[in-house]
């Protein structure tokens, strides 16, 4: 692990993102865990291959829209080339080797730390690069090793499949999201 920026990486379809997602990039910056955060949107998460996302750049502009006055938090849309899908073994390899200058951490929820044995080459990430685990509703956290910090943060009970089910039963979503991402959703007609 070099010695460098500190850059979390918080991964995801962001598909929208919501205000669950600003609460964790926001408190992983304040807790002074990272000196900046990078989310990272995906093309394609192994783990939902067969789900239909909204276009990448779309996705990644409105992460973009909604993270501009965060201070140290930006979208990045490295992942849209490399291959497919996005696997964070890789990521992580190719970003080491472009920003050498940095050191890179991982932040991923309760619920994919439960299954993170099963991600193609957790031993390889875990060995080389620090998590960051933020708590996710009725998903212990336990058998943490050393490399692994728990994030205190508010919980936020919302997802991004939630706000796209309520948009098309055209129920409002304003104290969910970011005003940027309501306002796209809404000028696009998008999940309709």
């Amino acid at each position: 692990m070099s010695e460098g920026i500190r850059t979390a990486l918080f991964g995801g379809t962001f598909d929208p993102l919501h205000n669950g997602h600003l609460a964790i990039a926001q408190s992983v910056i304040e807790q002074g865990l990272a000196d900046e955060l990078w989310l990272l949107i995906t093309p394609c998460n192994p783990w939902k291959v067969n789900r239909q996302l909204l276009d990448d750049r779309l996705r990644y502009e409105m992460a973009s829209q909604a993270v501009k006055d965060l201070p140290h938090v930006c979208a990045s849309d490295y992942e849209f080339n490399l291959p497919k899908p996005s696997y964070t073994a890789n990521t992580l390899r190719h970003l080491s080797a472009d920003y050498p200058d940095r050191e890179f951490l991982l932040v991923i929820g309760a619920d994919n730390w439960v299954r993170f044995n099963n991600w193609k080459e957790a031993d390889y990430i875990q060995g080389n690069y620090r998590t960051i685990v933020y708590p996710r509703q009725d998903c212990p956290i336990t058998d943490v090793p050393q490399c692994v910090t728990i994030l205190d943060c508010p919980m936020v009970n919302v997802s991004s499949t939630q706000i796209r089910n309520l948009v098309k039963e055209g129920k409002p979503i304003d104290e969910f999201v970011p005003a940027a991402v309501a306002r796209t959703i809404k000028n696009l007609n998008l999940y309709l």
